[in-house]
C-alpha cells in the first residue's frame, strides 16, 4: 500500500514520543514492502526530501511564523498541505495516516482533495493533558474532535485512551481501534560500561542512581519525584537523582530542587541523544515515571527493555504496560510519599528488583514489537481503503 503519514515531528527532530513512534512504525511497515511517505516540518539545515530507513520523508518549510502556538500550527499546516498535495498528484496514496491534532487540518484537507480515507492516531487529548480552561485549550479540543469525526478509523494505544476518546468525543465504540505502542528492543541489547556512564554524571559506582525521563511539563509529575528526594535520601544517603528532558516547567522544577535542601543530589541534563539515553537507563538503579496523566507510557516500556526496575504512577496507560509487583511497581499519582515508598521497594530488595526486570524484558519482547504493531495497523489501512 501507498501510505502518507503526517506528523509535525520526525527524526532527527525529536521533541517527544511522537517522532519515535512514527519512525518505528513506518520502518516496520516499509520492511513489509509498503510504500511509506512521511510529511513533516522542516528545521534549520534539513533537506527538503530524503530517505530514512526505507521511508520517503518530505519536509515543508513554514514560510510565515507566529509567536502564538495555535496560529503557528495553522500556518505550518497550510504549507504542509501544499507540499503533500504536490506529491500526491504523482504518488496517488491509498490512505492518509494523521498523528494527533497538530497536522489534522492538513490531513483533513488532503482527505477531501485526494478523496482518500484518513486514519487518525490519537496519542493524547487536550482534555486529558491539561483540561479545558481557556480559549486555546477549547480550540485544540475542537480540532481533535473535528479530526476524529473526519477519520474513517481512530487508533489509540490503550483501552484507557479508547474510553477517553469515545466518551469525550462521542465516537462509536467500533470506530476506535486499540494498537499498543512499541519499541525497537534491539537498541537496548548493547553492552554499557555502567561505571563510565555514571561517572559522566557525577555518580559513583556505589551510589544509588534514581532516573526520571520525560518532557518537563505538569502532566509528567516530575515535581512529585523532586518532593520525594528528602525522604528517599534520608534512608539512602548515597542516592543521586537525574532528570532527563526539556520543557517549559524546567525553571520551576529547578526552584523546587533548590527548596529540598538536597540540590547537590539532583542533576537536570536537558535533552540527551537516544544512544546516551539508553546507556543512562542501563546504568540506573531505578527509573521513576511519576506522571499524573499518561495515555501510554513509552518511557516505562523503554526502561523495561533496558533492564532497569520501573516505578510508575497507577494511572492511565501505565497500568496496561506495567503489571504491579511483577514487571514493575505501582505508586499513587500526585504522592511524593508513595513515590518514596516505591523507590525503597526496589532499592531495599535487589533480588526482587532483578526478578522484576527479567519479567519486564520478557513482556516487552513478546508484546510490544513494531512488527506486531505494523501488522495490526496495515489491517486497518486495508479495511478503510476497501
Amino acid at each position: 500500500m501507498k501510505v502518507c503519514v503526517l506528523t509535525w515531528e520526525f527524526p532527527p527532530l525529536i521533541v517527544g514520543g511522537l517522532a519515535r513512534h512514527c519512525h518505528g512504525l513506518g520502518k516496520a511497515l516499509a520492511e513489509k514492502g509498503h510504500d511509506i511517505n512521511v510529511g513533516t516540518l522542516a528545521f534549520p539545515g534539513s533537506p527538503a526530501s530524503e530517505e530514512i530507513d526505507g521511508l520517503k520523508v518530505f519536509r515543508a518549510s513554514a514560510e510565515i511564523g507566529h509567536p502564538h502556538f495555535i496560529t503557528w500550527t495553522l500556518l505550518f499546516n497550510h504549507f504542509l498541505e501544499k507540499r503533500i498535495a504536490d506529491i500526491d498528484a504523482s504518488a496517488d496514496f491509498d490512505v492518509l495516516h494523521v498523528h494527533d491534532w497538530l497536522t489534522a487540518p492538513a490531513g483533513i484537507s488532503l482527505k477531501h482533495f485526494a478523496k482518500k480515507p484518513m486514519v487518525l492516531t490519537v496519542h493524547s487529548t487536550e482534555y486529558g493533558r491539561s483540561g479545558l480552561h481557556n480559549p486555546d485549550s477549547y480550540a485544540i479540543d475542537g480540532i481533535e474532535w473535528w479530526a476524529s469525526y473526519e477519520a474513517s478509523k481512530v487508533i489509540v494505544t490503550t483501552e484507557f485512551m479508547k474510553r477517553e476518546v469515545c466518551g469525550h468525543f462521542h465516537l462509536p465504540w467500533d470506530k476506535v481501534e486499540v494498537i499498543p505502542n512499541a519499541i525497537d528492543f534491539s537498541k537496548f541489547n548493547v553492552f554499557v560500561d555502567r561505571d563510565s556512564v555514571r561517572s559522566r554524571y557525577g555518580v559513583s559506582p556505589h551510589e544509588k542512581l534514581v532516573l526520571c525521563v520525560g518532557r518537563l511539563v505538569p502532566q509528567k509529575g516530575v515535581d512529585y519525584l523532586i518532593q520525594a528526594v528528602p525522604r528517599i535520601a534520608h534512608k539512602y544517603r548515597d542516592a543521586k537523582f537525574i532528570v532527563v528532558g526539556e520543557g517549559w516547567l524546567k525553571a520551576h522544577l529547578e526552584y523546587l530542587a533548590n527548596q529540598t535542601g538536597q540540590r547537590w543530589r539532583i542533576t537536570f541534563t536537558g535533552f540527551i541523544p537516544d544512544l546516551e539515553l539508553v546507556s543512562l537507563m542501563k546504568s540506573a538503579d531505578v527509573l521513576v515515571v511519576p506522571s499524573i496523566y499518561e495515555p501510554f507510557g513509552i518511557v516505562a516500556l523503554e526502561g523495561m527493555a533496558a533492564g532497569v526496575p520501573v516505578v510508575v504512577s497507577q494511572i492511565g496507560g501505565l497500568t496496561e504496560v506495567v503489571e504491579h509487583d511483577r514487571t514493575g511497581i505501582y505508586v499513587y499519582a500526585r504522592s511524593s510519599d508513595s513515590i518514596a515508598w516505591g523507590v525503597d521497594r526496589i532499592l531495599a530488595d535487589p533480588g526482587h528488583a532483578r526478578w522484576l526486570t527479567q519479567n519486564a524484558k520478557e513482556k516487552v519482547q513478546n508484546t510490544f514489537s513494531w512488527e506486531a504493531v505494523a501488522m495490526k495497523t496495515i489491517n486497518i489501512f486495508e479495511k478503510v481503503a476497501r
